[in-house]
Parts: structure tokens; C-alpha cells; sequence
């Protein structure tokens, strides 16, 4: 990859200027665009990592150089608190609840649930003349072949009875290459659902014969069908070595890529190799995996920097969620570390610690080295930043809810401006919308995992049915104000009305949510 420099103020002004909604076709830029590395962590919380959490026990020090050389962003969010709504948001740049998966996620059967219509990340690129690539954790569905003109596979993924229908001797289809990936490697759903099989660019690269389960505390996945390539232990190892592997290969070409790295890590089964086990001092395989993770960053650094390709290479790092409850989060408490830091709650949680994540981008001379930024984001953001990056205009029906990041980058705005309001979502589908320092939560208790539960009616009974909290002031959420401020309950239940059924939370036409007929089950919404 040739290097090119990014130092010139023509340049900055071109990207500040270009607009990331207007219904417009695609445009060009005659300046070179710089390479684009997305890296998802599985279940990472926002406290554990070192740079955002100074009481951290987990040291992180290959992640905490990657914020020093670039911006941390200390308000990030996901789109939903779980694994597949965040993936579907970060790639179409769309809250993952306009799909048609309203509640929870997928397995390792389901059908995809991004149709090859939508533009996503990665296929905007490729007009764009960006060589792209998906390695690691895929989670969005893809069509399995199927034997005996089978239409369908359970959607169940603890049920593994039908996987012997999948043809593996035959190509996916409707996966990432139909989204836009001109390269792809990886599995299907999380690393705890069958089938524990790789594809490669739609291709499954061993039929498994083999059934394997494991019953551990920590270290569990599911019983089902295993190819002999596959072995759980070595499978983020694997990701980060092809994805090393792809960076030296693209560095050789004079073209930039797009690089998708979603890891299956921290998530359970937890599984540090053995180098790593024991190095946290935690007594919990969960930090041993953290430095793990830390560490093969470094590698995939090292390599960025080997390759002459740093000073134009983009990387964001960050997570799909907040941090899992089978990471033993008491026991993790006991030794002083706290997933989530000082927010409230974990992953699948309405609360922000199933929802606010940690979130670093680097990009030398465009970002200043070490910034911090305190404005909340979105992960659906970085479809319309990488627009803005490559010269593409967006379309009324592309990328909904993804606002330009580049003011924030470049940091030319600093205040309250960059968003009206940030939508978020909970395993059970339960909503909140954040503005300013404001959230408003449209249930009683936390949407997900921790207490109070969902199905918890005689704690719910004793709440009332909304919760609202100054986050500024009361950043653990421990003091509801829907009594004391009706007047903007009425104006953030409102904003969260009109984004909804408005199809986008950004300027444009009005667009269409999938199965849109759903919203008249939330009891606080009104769709007539």
C-alpha cells in the first residue's frame, strides 16, 4: 500500500464539508482514502479495560497505547444491549429494532436477517473502490444448504437435532459476500452455538462429523456438530492471525481495504490459551481473556506499523456490549474490578452498563493523539463517518440512523450538537432515549439481566412503569425523576415516539420500519 499524507487542510475541510444524508447519489474524492480497521470485542465491558477504568485490575497496555495514539470516546453506545442487533446496526448504520428482530438474537441455524438489498458498510466501500473483508464472529444469519428440499431450520439454538439437515458440502448463501465482503472467514453465531463450523467466502472448509460439548463453569458451549478444524481454544487466536495475515497482503496493493474484525471474545466459553491463564491475578479466566485480547491487538498493531501502512490506516476498537454475567461478574467484584465501572447494570441491561462501551479511534495526522471525547455516539455512526470518509453521498434509505463523526474527530464541534437523541434497546425489546443528560427509560426495571427482571412481577409491581435519570448527576442511575419532571418525560417519550415511527433518527424522507405492525404492542406508543 502506498503511503500517502493526510497533513493538508484541503483535505479535512473536503471531509468536514461533505454531507452524510442528503438524498444524493454517490460522489468521488480524488484524494487517497485511508484504510479502514473495525475491531468488535464479544462482551467486553466498559470497565475493563485500563484507559477507561482507572480502578481496573485488568491492565491493558497494547489498547491503552491505541487511545493514546488516537481519541477515546468516554459516552459510546451500542444500538442494543446483546450481540446480533449491535452487528446489524454497526454494518447498515440502522437501529437494529427497524429489522425484523425486535428481541434478542440469532443462532447458529437462523436465516440471515440482512437482505442483500440494503446497503451496508462494506458494499459502500466496494463502490468506492475499497477492497473489503469480514474475519471472525458473523451473528446476522446466513442460509445454510439444505438436504431433502428442507425449507427452513429451527430457530432454537439449543436444539441442535436438525443440524444433520445442512448441507455442508454446499455454499451459504445471503451471507457476507451478498452484503459486500469480497473476502470472508468465519462462523455463524456465537462460539457456544452449533454448528462449530468456519466458511470461507461461502464456503464451508470441512463438513464436521464430529458432536463436541463442553459442560464448564466458564468455558461451556452447547452440544452440536464440529468440524475438525475447529477448535474452540484456538479460534480467536485463528481470527487475529488471518486478519495479520490480511493486513500484510493488502499492504502490498494500491488499493485501501475495509478489514471487519468481530472477535467471539470475551464471550463465553471463556477461553484463555494457556499462556495466558492465570496472568490477570483475578482467579477468573475472564481477565485472563482480556489480556489475551490485549495482547493479540498488539500483534495486529505491530503489524499495521511493520506494513508502512500507520499513518493511513483508520482502526476503531470497541465492543458489541456491555460485559456478560458469565464472566462471574460478583466474583470479579470481590477483587476489586468492576465490568462496568460506575454504571448500572451488564449486558442485555436497559441500563447503561449494557449499553455504554468502550470506544477508541485512530487515525494519525487527522486525529489528535490522545483526545477524549465526551459527546455520546452510536455505533450505528460509522456507516455515515466512513461515507464521508470514501466520498459517498448516502440515500434517503441508506444508513437511517448513522450521523457523521468526522466534526467529532476532527473535533470542530464540541458542544451538544452533533445528535438530538440516541435510541437504545434491551434483550427483551424494552426502549430508552437519551438527550443531553437525560435518559428516559420506558419500563420499570432493566430490560434484561439484572434486577429487576422482566419476569420479576412483584418487584416491578412496587416501580413505576417508566424511569428517567440525570446522568450527569446520577451516572449509576439510582434515582428516578419521572415524578418530579413530567414535562420532559412528555418530551423524550415524544422524540422517541417520532424516531420510531418515522422510519430515522437523522434528516431525510420519511422510511418504512420492518414488520412495523409490532410497535402496537408497546403500550406507551401510540401508531394511528
Amino acid at each position: 500500500m502506498k503511503r500517502h499524507n493526510l497533513k493538508t487542510l484541503g483535505f479535512l475541510l473536503l471531509l468536514i464539508g461533505l454531507g452524510a444524508c442528503a438524498p444524493a447519489e454517490k460522489t468521488s474524492t480524488p484524494l487517497q482514502k485511508p484504510n479502514i480497521i473495525y475491531v468488535l470485542t464479544d462482551d467486553l465491558g466498559y470497565g475493563d479495560l485500563s484507559v477507561f477504568n482507572a480502578d481496573s485490575k485488568i491492565s491493558t497496555p497494547n489498547i491503552d497505547k491505541l487511545a493514546a495514539e488516537g481519541m477515546m470516546f468516554t459516552d459510546a453506545h451500542t444500538s442494543s444491549a446483546v450481540c446480533t442487533p449491535t452487528r446489524y446496526g454497526i454494518l447498515t448504520g440502522r437501529y437494529n429494532w427497524r429489522s425484523k428482530l425486535k428481541s434478542g438474537v440469532l443462532g447458529g441455524k437462523s436465516k440471515a436477517l440482512i437482505p442483500s438489498s440494503r446497503t451496508t458498510v462494506a458494499s459502500l466501500l466496494k463502490t468506492q473502490g475499497y477492497a473489503t473483508a469480514y474475519i471472525g464472529k458473523w451473528h446476522l444469519g446466513w442460509d445454510w444448504a439444505l438436504k431433502n428440499d428442507q425449507d427452513t431450520l429451527s430457530e432454537f439454538w439449543d436444539k441442535d437435532d436438525d443440524l444433520k439437515e445442512i448441507d455442508f458440502s454446499k455454499p451459504i448463501t445471503n451471507g457476507p459476500k451478498e452484503l459486500g465482503f469480497e473476502y470472508s472467514y468465519g462462523h455463524c453465531g456465537s462460539l457456544d452455538m452449533a454448528p462449530y463450523v468456519y466458511v470461507e467466502n461461502g464456503m464451508p472448509t470441512e463438513i464436521p462429523t464430529e458432536i463436541t460439548e463442553s459442560k464448564g463453569d466458564q468455558n461451556w458451549w452447547r452440544k452440536g456438530l464440529t468440524s475438525s478444524d475447529f477448535v474452540h481454544e484456538d479460534v480467536t487466536p485463528n481470527f487475529f492471525r488471518r486478519a495479520i495475515s490480511y493486513v500484510k497482503e493488502q499492504a502490498k496493493e494500491d488499493k485501501p481495504f475495509f478489514l471487519y474484525l468481530p472477535l467471539p471474545s470475551p464471550h463465553t466459553p471463556i477461553l484463555p490459551t494457556e499462556e495466558f491463564q492465570g496472568k490477570s491475578g483475578l482467579d477468573n479466566p475472564y481477565g485472563d481473556f482480556v489480556l489475551m485480547i490485549d495482547a493479540y491487538m498488539g500483534q495486529l498493531l505491530a503489524e499495521i506499523k511493520a506494513s508502512g501502512i500507520e499513518d493511513n490506516t483508520l482502526i476503531v476498537f470497541t465492543s458489541d456490549n456491555g460485559c456478560s454475567p458469565e464472566a462471574n461478574i460478583e466474583q470479579l467484584i470481590s477483587k476489586g474490578h468492576h465490568p462496568s465501572g460506575i454504571y448500572r447494570g451488564h449486558k442485555a441491561d436497559i441500563f447503561e452498563g449494557g449499553h455504554r462501551v468502550p470506544f477508541i479511534v485512530k487515525w494519525p495526522n487527522v486525529i489528535e493523539a490522545g483526545a477524549t471525547n465526551e459527546q455520546p455516539i452510536c455505533t450505528t455512526d460509522f456507516m455515515a463517518t466512513v461515507a464521508t470518509i470514501s466520498g459517498y453521498t448516502l440515500k434517503d434509505n441508506e444508513a437511517e440512523d448513522s450521523f457523521d463523526m468526522m466534526p467529532l474527530l476532527t473535533q470542530t464541534i464540541k458542544d451538544d450538537s452533533f445528535r438530538e437523541g440516541t435510541i437504545h434497546h434491551s434483550v427483551n425489546g424494552s426502549f430508552a432515549i437519551r438527550k443531553g443528560d437525560y435518559k428516559l427509560i420506558m419500563c420499570g426495571g432493566s430490560g434484561g439481566w439484572s434486577f429487576p427482571k422482566p419476569n420479576n412481577k412483584e418487584a416491578l409491581e412496587q416501580l413505576p412503569e417508566i424511569q428517567l435519570y440525570n446522568l450527569k448527576n446520577d451516572p449509576g442511575e439510582l434515582v428516578n425523576l419521572q415524578s418530579e419532571r413530567p414535562n420532559l418525560v412528555t418530551e423524550l417519550k415524544a422524540l422517541l415516539t417520532k424516531q420510531i415511527l418515522d422510519g430515522r433518527s437523522t434528516k431525510g424522507a420519511k422510511q418504512t420500519n420492518d414488520s412495523a405492525e409490532d410497535w402496537s404492542q408497546l403500550w406507551w406508543i401510540d401508531t394511528n
